[in-house]
């Protein structure tokens, strides 16, 4: 029991040598507090009347908040994607549970469509038929497996009501970095252009010349697509949410599988709900969210007794395959799982059937690795270009150092309290899990049950930082310790255990805001009292998508070329969106030339010769040579706001 609470006092030692009070954004934990409250009040209303219990009515306000804010047919779109994922997904894991059928769905969909790009097919109406149908297919055993689970769901809660009502309390806090609008960085320069590529001209060009992720793992951006392209605006939210609920609900399993009961999978739930980075990423379109979903199934499916009676193979091989596709991190991870997985089940699988999983696998997630190398003659570009040495890009390895900070005895130590030198966010950002839960860790370890996962999950959190110390590369890792963690403090102190856990969540709560700045400055809150109107948070914030947002409405077709090499925010208007960035190096070289010539005339030419015909800049970055030759070009200013501003060129200096 010392070992178990040995973390409590480190944790406090850590927040008093790096004076974390300092960091701490006390009026977002406030809001927080707030928002909860609220919440609950109008779940009473349900509980009262309905006699529905508290986990079920938190669980549908939490969901009818969340229309408002992503909007209707976005929330509509993505519930018609999903039902449609647990319809296939139910064909190749049966008798699974939903959230997993969903996870395998989604998976096969996106992989599918992944392989479909280049081919002008992708519309409103192909993706209605394509869910429409399968829906029709599976009917009748789309119904059976929706109404197990919510069987499965009251069990579930009659086990551990108050646990579970805490649990969706938090995982619904978690939930509201989904109402928040795309506005990340990566977002804006790279995410959003495959989906609204797909909605603005019907294909994907397999075009690295003109941004050098454009042939990068693209299973997420897909997935992202389809309720897109269905309601006909970004459903970001909606989805992000989808998958935080799928894993949740692989958490809870994990836990249930390595012999806890349904109050343990409740309290890995609220620890998973209380990670700052589980708010960040679903206010974000990066893979981490879709990882931590495939893997913690993965880990699920594995940890099972092996019995022939309950086989998973191919929905194993799905898992895999789409871990895959999202990107080779992720697969990384999957291949490390692997020998696990067939020192546990191999008896019960022979050579052909496994063979064919990998296959299955492989063809699942290997389009945008066939593509990439078809096109580019580099499979993983732009990455290990030194390499293969591909012409779309110099012959270099990327990388990023400031996240290599080392791979030290201290790292996890620093991770938790000096989280700046470890992702763009606040000290605080990563949690307090390993720190606090440290004792709970060892003691893992050192469990006969269940010492083979907590040692994978140990691996895993090891692997995902040991080339570079990136903390939301490890987020994936960290949530499939979660279950770990909780089972040990538990079984050694079963009384104490829940305070433990609960005051984690809390202490995480407190610094979620110290995650990202679009939480820390009070973006959650300026969305409420905005009701979900995105265009006053673009406004103060990204003010080119308002831009954007009106070219998009003109007539005709013209590039648009952002001007500031540190602000590629041009993909959301797809392959006419250009950038002076490294995300184009040829057009980045050509910028640095014409930013040779005072005079202006290098600018000018190249604007004719890209065929620019918008311009997006921001006016305490543009050079003397970029004003100059936005003059000789001719071109006029059509808005400003505040520091960013939008030039239309000539109509002759307009693609056609």
């Amino acid at each position: 029991m010392l070992l178990l609470w040995a973390g409590v006092p480190l944790c406090l030692l850590g927040l008093a040598q790096y004076r974390s009070w300092e960091q701490w954004a006390s009026g977002r934990f406030g809001e927080l507090v707030l928002l909860a409250l609220l919440v609950c009040a109008l779940a009473w209303v349900p509980r009262r009347f309905l006699r529905w219990s508290w986990a079920g009515a938190l669980a549908v306000a939490w969901s009818l908040l969340l229309v408002p804010f992503a909007g209707p047919l976005p929330v509509l779109a993505t519930a018609l994607f999903c039902t449609a994922a647990v319809a296939l997904g139910g064909a190749l894991a049966a008798r699974q549970p939903v959230a997993l059928q969903a996870a395998c769905g989604l998976v096969l969909i996106g992989a599918v469509l992944g392989w479909l790009l280049p081919l002008p097919l992708h519309n409103r109406w192909t993706y209605l038929l394509l869910c429409g149908g399968l829906l029709a297919w599976r009917r009748r055993a789309l119904a059976s497996a929706l109404s197990q689970a919510r069987m499965g769901w009251r069990e579930a809660i009659a086990e551990s009501p108050r646990t579970a009502a805490f649990a969706v309390l938090a995982l619904g806090l978690a939930s509201t970095g989904c109402w928040l609008p795309t506005m990340q960085f990566d977002d804006l320069g790279y995410h959003l252009r495959l989906p609204w590529q797909l909605l603005l001209e019907g294909s994907y060009p397999l075009d690295p010349a003109t941004h050098v992720w454009a042939l990068a793992p693209w299973l997420a951006d897909v997935q992202q697509a389809v309720p897109q392209l269905i309601s006909g605006d970004e459903a970001r939210g909606p989805l992000n949410a989808a998958w935080i609920a799928i894993t949740a609900c692989g958490v809870w399993q994990l836990a249930r599988v390595l012999g806890g009961g349904a109050r343990a999978g409740w309290l890995s739930v609220a620890l998973y709900a209380s990670l700052p980075l589980t708010a960040v990423l679903g206010a974000s379109m990066q893979t981490e969210t879709t990882t931590a979903a495939l893997l913690a199934w993965l880990v699920v499916l594995i940890a099972r007794t092996p019995s022939p009676q309950s086989p998973a193979l191919f929905a194993g091989a799905i898992l895999v395959g789409g871990l895959l596709g999202l990107k080779l991190g992720a697969a990384a991870l999957a291949l490390l799982l692997l020998p696990w997985a067939l020192l546990r089940h191999w008896p019960l699988r022979d050579a052909r059937r496994v063979l064919a999983a990998g296959l299955l696998a492989l063809a699942l997630g290997s389009s945008s690795y066939v593509y990439a190398g078809v096109v580019a003659g580099n499979p993983f570009l732009p990455m290990f270009n030194a390499w293969f040495r591909s012409p779309f890009m110099p012959p270099t390895d990327i990388g990023d150092l400031r996240w290599h900070q080392g791979f030290d005895a201290d790292l996890l130590w620093e991770l938790t309290f000096d989280t700046s030198q470890y992702l763009e966010a606040y000290p605080g950002a990563a949690g307090f899990i390993l720190v606090a839960l440290a004792g709970a860790w060892v003691l893992a370890l050192g469990d006969r049950r269940n010492w083979a996962i907590a040692l994978m999950a140990t691996v895993l959190l090891a692997a995902s930082l040991l080339p570079m110390q990136y903390l939301r590369y490890a987020f994936p890792s960290c949530v499939v310790l979660l279950p770990v963690l909780v089972l040990a403090s538990l079984r050694n102190h079963p009384r104490g255990a829940a305070l433990l856990l609960s005051g984690v969540c809390v202490l995480n709560f407190a610094f979620q805001a110290n995650g990202h700045w679009m939480l820390r400055t009070g973006l959650l809150k300026q969305a409420v009292k905005s009701l979900g109107q995105d265009p006053p948070l673009y406004a103060n914030y990204a003010p080119e998508r308002l831009f954007l947002q009106r070219i998009r409405a003109q007539a005709g077709s013209r590039d648009v070329l952002g001007l500031d090499p540190g602000l590629p925010i041009a993909a959301e208007i797809g392959s006419r969106g250009r950038t002076v960035s490294h995300y184009d190096p040829a057009l980045a070289e050509a910028a640095r030339s014409a930013d040779a010539d005072p005079s202006g005339a290098a600018w000018a030419a190249l604007f004719r010769r890209e065929r620019i015909g918008e311009v997006l800049l921001r006016a305490d970055t543009l050079s003397p040579a970029q004003r100059a030759g936005l003059e000789k070009a001719g071109a006029r200013r059509q808005a400003v706001s505040g520091q960013a501003q939008w030039w239309s060129l000539p109509a002759q200096d307009a693609r056609p």
